[in-house]
């Protein structure tokens, strides 16, 4: 790694401090799993196992082979409802099983204890719930007529979109046997690979400034002020990255040929096909996203960028400057009590009820804030089960980044536990939905923001990280899904060496992020450490969707005079229990229409030109001076 000069080492030291710390103020709350079990030796937790096993077994042998005898009887609904409520009921119990293991297990993924916890529950939910598969197998074999009848009436019509949900899987589905194989052989398959990367990834320890940091704290140096720290973090990560990808190449190619085996048998065409299938979206709605946006780039991405590298007094930007603070504004570090005000009052300010849910994650212990060694790096929100509550795991450190981030998985949350009225069956919302209250939620934080800020520089500091944000969750999303392709595609042919991985990720890249980004040595490693590549292939065109449908809706909102919130509840209490376009249709929005993407594209290039229009202000207002490292720094830093 280039040497740094003594005079930069300072304020290196500094920032690798900061970053340890974990982000300002007091210490930060973590949650308190007691609502799902007090512990991983809890009597509880024990006897619910007990009861899960025990539950399953009588389950399967009371019913299995007689679905269609019971479907054709006198009284079909009553028989099949209480059979389907049943299976809720063990869904239910095992979901809550499984979340606390896997709660556990987030709170620091190298703890050996909490590993083999998680491992044997797994092991033990595997083996239990495999006694369940018929039952979802064996409702898709009765004639559609015959079930249908039986789902007209109450009580197996409350549940008649659950079945009609299940039976868009039917034409994929293997014989009971196959089926069990795949299931029982899930533990040292995927899921195996899936934690050999999560410990893998806990593990790792980047070298800065003199100290060893974990991947987040890393990665957050990379939004640092001084350029001198975000080239160290970058090329740090780098470098570790690259020191391990033999590793993350077989993680690669294991996961890629495991899923095409699996496509293959169950007569899946397109490499994405099982991933719209779950999603409930047709693959020709997504292509056109891909379509809009990857024609958009120039107008984008490529636009943006090129602006940025002028405000830095480049006429590049190197790749660790993509995410920089603006050099004209100090940066600003949150504490938690500000970043929780700021959400909560955004929320507010749109529904009440929005702000009151969201609030029980911070007076409940629902969060899980500071970062730690071992952690699960990123952010999530598990809804666990409608029977108890969701969690949010954060890494929060401070930054504005950070703040959106609370408020996109708070966001997550509330939609959590307003779908969960519908049942542990149809509450689990699809990806074409599932990032809408997210993203609205990150919206409404934003324009809160926005509305309070005047002074022109930092109202552009603003905009300027939310064009980034819509970037990073639009243009660069597809750009992941690019590459997703291509490396799924050409694993068909054989397997891919670390090097041709390297090579597919910086060619979606360059295209994406256009001239005024250089991407650099020890770039081309920045793969491995995506999570999603490993846990859900496909996934990450959700963040793209559900951005440019939020746009869309966001324009509906500030047209609405009145009840666009009670419509929008309307949307997140539905959870899985109706379509996407269904959903969609009260607020005049079809997104199977290929010129919807264009409306939240505009949005985003709305941003683009305010921003443009700006410069000149930008450039009258205020005196700079430029740096060794070529970088302007306003007259307070």
């Amino acid at each position: 790694m280039p040497h740094l000069h003594a005079r930069v080492q300072a304020p290196l030291r500094d920032a690798v401090s900061e970053a340890q710390a974990g982000g300002p103020g007091p210490a930060l709350p973590e949650w308190n799993l007691a609502d799902l079990y007090a512990a991983p030796d809890s009597p509880a937790l024990a006897v619910d196992i007990a009861t899960a096993e025990k539950e399953a077994l009588a389950f399967a042998a009371e019913l299995r082979g007689r679905l269609s005898e019971m479907a054709s009887g006198a009284a079909a609904s009553e028989t099949l409802g209480e059979a389907v409520r049943r299976y809720e009921a063990l869904q239910d119990l095992l979901g809550r099983i499984m979340s606390y293991a896997g709660l556990v297990y987030a709170g620091d993924t190298t703890d050996p204890a909490r590993a083999k916890f998680y491992g044997d529950i797994q092991d033990k939910i595997t083996e239990i719930s495999t006694q369940l598969l018929f039952f979802q197998l064996e409702l898709n074999r009765i004639d559609d007529a015959i079930l249908d009848a039986a789902a007209a009436t109450a009580p197996l019509a409350h549940w008649k979109p659950w079945l009609e949900d299940i039976r868009m899987e039917k034409p994929y589905e293997l014989s009971d046997e196959l089926e069990r194989l795949f299931h029982e052989k899930s533990a040292t398959g995927r899921a195996a690979w899936n934690r050999l990367f999560d410990e893998t990834i806990a593990s790792l320890r980047f070298s800065i400034g003199g100290k060893e940091l974990t991947i987040e704290p890393a990665l957050n140096l990379m939004q640092d002020s001084r350029e001198e720290v975000r080239r160290e973090a970058a090329l740090a990560i780098g470098a570790t990255l690259k020191a391990n990808l033999r590793t993350f190449a077989l993680v690669a190619n294991t996961l890629a040929k495991d899923k095409e085996i699996g496509d293959r048998w169950r007569g899946f065409k397109d490499v994405a096909d099982s991933r719209h299938l779950s999603n409930r979206v047709e693959p020709e709605v997504v292509e056109a996203l891909v379509e809009s946006v990857t024609k958009a780039h120039p107008k984008l991405s490529h636009r943006y960028y090129k602006l940025k590298a002028k405000w830095f007094g480049k006429e590049a930007l190197d790749y660790w400057d993509r995410n920089a603070p603006l050099p004209s504004v100090p940066s600003h570090n949150y504490s938690w009590d500000e970043a929780r005000d700021i959400v909560l009052i955004a929320y507010s300010g749109f529904a009440p009820q929005m702000a009151e849910i969201a609030s029980r994650f911070f007076d409940k212990s629902w969060i899980d804030a500071p970062v730690r060694p071992g952690k699960a790096p990123g952010a999530f929100a598990h809804p666990t089960v409608p029977s108890v509550h969701p969690y949010v795991l954060v890494n929060f450190q401070g930054k504005t980044r950070d703040v959106m981030t609370l408020a996109h998985e708070l966001g997550h949350g509330v939609h959590q536990v307003l779908a969960s009225r519908q049942g542990a069956l149809m509450a689990p919302t699809p990806l074409t939905l599932a990032e809408t209250a997210s993203v609205f939620g990150e919206m409404l934080t934003f324009r809160s923001l926005l509305a309070q800020t005047t002074e022109t520089d930092k109202k552009r500091a603003l905009l300027a990280a939310k064009v980034e944000d819509m970037l990073n969750t639009v243009v660069r999303q597809i750009a992941f899904y690019s590459f997703e392709r291509k490396v799924h595609t050409e694993r068909k042919n054989g397997e891919l060496t670390a090097d041709k991985l390297c090579e597919l990720w910086m060619s979606v890249q360059s295209d994406s992020l256009g001239p005024a980004i250089r991407l650099g040595e020890g770039y081309e490693s920045f793969w491995a450490y995506i999570p999603h590549f490993v846990h859900s292939p496909f996934y990450v065109y959700a963040y793209a969707f559900g951005d440019c449908l939020v746009n869309s809706l966001y324009g509906v909102y500030q047209k609405a005079e009145t009840g666009f919130a009670e419509r929008y509840f309307g949307l997140l209490e539905a959870g899985g229990a109706k379509p996407y376009n269904e959903l969609l249709a009260p607020f005049g929005l079809d997104a199977r229409d290929p010129a919807f993407w264009g409306i939240g594209l505009e949005m985003i290039e709305g941003l683009i030109a305010e921003l443009e229009a700006m410069e000149g202000q930008h450039a009258c207002g205020r005196g700079f001076m430029k740096n060794s490292f070529g970088v302007y720094r306003g007259n307070k830093q």
